[in-house]
């Protein structure tokens, strides 16, 4: 079958990469002039299976008066007169209870697990792929003793659900990531998780690229997709500048583009984008920097070593659609990393700057697989964890689209219809 994935980002190009796998003459389809151009470009780096608990969670709530009230708040939300944007807030609010919570949790790591599974035979069967892939092992740094005691209280839980963590004191932590050395002080412990992985998003889906295009993948770049339409037999098909594409399928993988194309079709998603911000640090040769994928709890913000640069991400606007920098979010970054990695900071030679749209749902449970329309698939809504997902989220999909879908998994994503 003649396939056409909208959305040359990360997930749209791992649903390619399956689907291309499959049999299927597969053509990508995006606005930009080069793939991963917009979320995809500046990810966290986490590959991080064991830590997809939802944004929505019992405790959130209480959090956000005192979020919302702080400058360098890792959370921060603009009204608007938008309609979609309240209704994603209520939603949000009707899941943060622990149930919800719980059940998401589940749900999200039987789909981390397989795409961990997954990522690892893809680099096995693509040695060319070069992306920084590295199994770097994840520390879960807290800063304050009640902090710690709860992170501890959920290990039971956690290791329920199949994740393998170890509790460290402050000086374990630093003894693991001797770069935490000048923060000893203000380290009340931390959780170490050894099967975590950290990657480059943007070399990850450059690769890609590279290996469909050699497998007889087309792409359609500078390519705007103006509408899904109704066509003969029932078929959706995508418009663009007046021409139709040709394709007997259609996926959408347009991230936070993809309310604006389903809404003609009476496909209400819940998908709203948050917008994160990332640093990118080059490091020297003696450069102080972590080896290890660490997490501050406490703001929120994510470090990965990525070759022979240090990736800071964190932040979640609830602002709107504008990729506008924020100066003062990317100054909380930085703050960030010079209090906690100072010799970084102090050798920035010049940081690259990101700023992202993550397509989010209320329950922060990604949309994959079939809708209403025979021959229009969803994989959207993954959030920050994007790259996590990708290749489960891909894997299930052309499952789906072959007629097998995963019974272990699709049972979870039933809800694109």
């Amino acid at each position: 079958m003649q396939i056409a994935v909208l959305g040359a980002g990360v997930i749209g190009l791992a649903s390619a990469y399956y689907l291309n796998r499959a049999g299927h003459q597969v053509i990508v389809v995006d606005q930009h002039g080069e793939v991963a151009a917009e979320t995809s470009f500046g990810a966290g780096g986490q590959l991080s299976y064991s830590y997809v608990a939802p944004l929505a969670g019992p405790g959130v709530l209480t959090k956000l008066p005192a979020w919302l009230a702080r400058r360098d708040s890792p959370v921060r939300f603009r009204p608007s007169v938008s309609t979609e944007q309240w209704l994603w807030c209520l939603k949000f609010v009707l899941a943060c209870t622990r149930r919800r919570s719980n059940l998401t949790t589940r749900d999200l790591l039987a789909l981390s697990f397989a795409s961990r599974a997954l990522m690892q035979q893809l680099v096995r069967d693509e040695p060319t792929l070069d992306f920084d892939f590295r199994r770097s092992g994840k520390l879960v740094l807290h800063r304050d003793v009640a902090a710690m005691r709860g992170a501890i209280d959920l290990l039971d839980f956690q290791r329920s659900l199949g994740c393998e963590q170890e509790v460290l004191s402050a000086d374990e932590c630093v003894a693991l990531e001797p770069a935490l050395a000048d923060v000893r002080a203000r380290i009340a412990g931390g959780i170490y998780t050894r099967s975590e992985e950290t990657a480059d998003c943007h070399r990850f889906s450059k690769g890609l690229e590279v290996i469909l295009r050699s497998r007889g993948v087309r792409f359609s770049m500078n390519t705007h997709v103006d509408s899904l339409e109704f066509a003969q037999g029932g078929h959706i098909v995508a418009r663009s500048s007046g021409r139709t594409l040709d394709a007997d399928h259609v996926v959408v993988a347009a991230g936070a583009g993809a309310t604006r194309l389903l809404r003609p079709l009476g496909l209400h998603v819940p998908v709203y984008p948050l917008k994160g911000y990332s640093l990118t640090y080059p490091l020297g040769p003696h450069a102080i920097a972590p080896a290890l994928s660490v997490t501050d709890y406490a703001h929120k913000v994510v470090y990965a070593r990525l070759g022979d640069r240090l990736r800071v991400a964190g932040m979640a606007d609830l602002d709107g659609y504008s990729l506008k920098p924020d100066p003062s979010r990317l100054a909380a970054l930085r703050a960030e990393t010079a209090g906690l990695f100072p010799q970084v900071a102090a050798g920035d030679a010049g940081a690259t700057e990101w700023t992202g749209l993550r397509p989010a749902t209320p329950r922060g449970t990604p949309i994959i697989g079939p809708t209403r329309y025979r021959n229009l698939w969803l994989n959207i809504g993954h959030g920050a964890l994007g790259f996590t997902l990708a290749s489960g989220s891909a894997a299930l999909l052309a499952g789906w689209i072959n007629g097998r879908p995963d019974p272990s998994l699709s049972h979870l994503f039933m809800h694109a219809q």
